[in-house]
């Protein structure tokens, strides 16, 4: 039998603890907590034979990318925030490059085209007084990555019938605004209460669309 079902369980364990760590203000906890989750998302897709086929190495390159980044966003210092918003960046591009593998839908990448296009530019409008000149081109960069991956995700799984693809797609997108509230707009423990618990699911959930034979075949 797969560990991967325990796997995730324990993952979903250290979230818990992540933000219980998180309300109490424990930094060892929170170290503890974040950096096994992260680790545990990576074995999920381990035992699910992440190696076994393109689009899985794909994915677990992403799953590393992102585990990579929850280390640096542990600091509050600028360059290791920036380090960390590097590794997302192409732990979104890693996934973009899976959903490229296949068939896609033409007329679910234009809806999700326009509507990313319009979350793009708002969340942009939204941001841009808040940023610093380096931090304007980053930011710019990391939306562009963001919306790649979900449009791409959207028309893939539109043509495989693999909804949880996108499903995670945009969970992993909608989490990035927690993390961006918290560090240019308002900070606070309801950033770390909802976006962090949203942003482990769409990692498992990600990871496990590697039992779709219709992702990796």
């Amino acid at each position: 039998m797969s560990a991967a079902p325990w796997l995730t369980a324990l993952c979903l364990a250290f979230v818990a603890g992540l933000v219980a760590a998180e309300w109490r203000d424990h930094a060892v906890a929170k170290r503890l907590c974040k950096l096994s989750a992260s680790v545990a998302f990576i074995l999920v897709a381990l035992a699910l034979k992440a190696n076994a086929s393109h689009y899985g190495q794909l994915v677990l390159v992403a799953l590393v990318l992102g585990a990579v980044g929850d280390a640096f966003l542990l600091s509050r210092r600028s360059r290791f925030f920036m380090a960390g918003l590097g590794s997302f960046l192409l732990a979104h591009l890693a996934y973009a490059g899976a959903f490229t593998l296949g068939d896609r839908q033409p007329t679910a990448l234009a809806v999700a085209a326009v509507a990313m296009g319009a979350v793009g530019l708002l969340t942009l409008h939204w941001l841009w007084a808040r940023l610093s000149s380096p931090y304007r081109w980053a930011v710019s960069a990391y939306v562009a990555a963001i919306a790649a991956m979900v449009v791409l995700a959207a028309g893939r799984a539109a043509a495989s019938g693999a909804w949880p693809l996108a499903l995670g797609a945009v969970a992993f997108a909608a989490s990035d605004l927690a993390v961006a509230r918290e560090r240019f707009v308002a900070s606070g423990f309801i950033n770390r209460a909802w976006g962090l618990p949203l942003y482990y699911a769409a990692q498992l959930t990600l990871a496990w669309t590697l039992t779709d034979p219709a992702l990796t075949a």
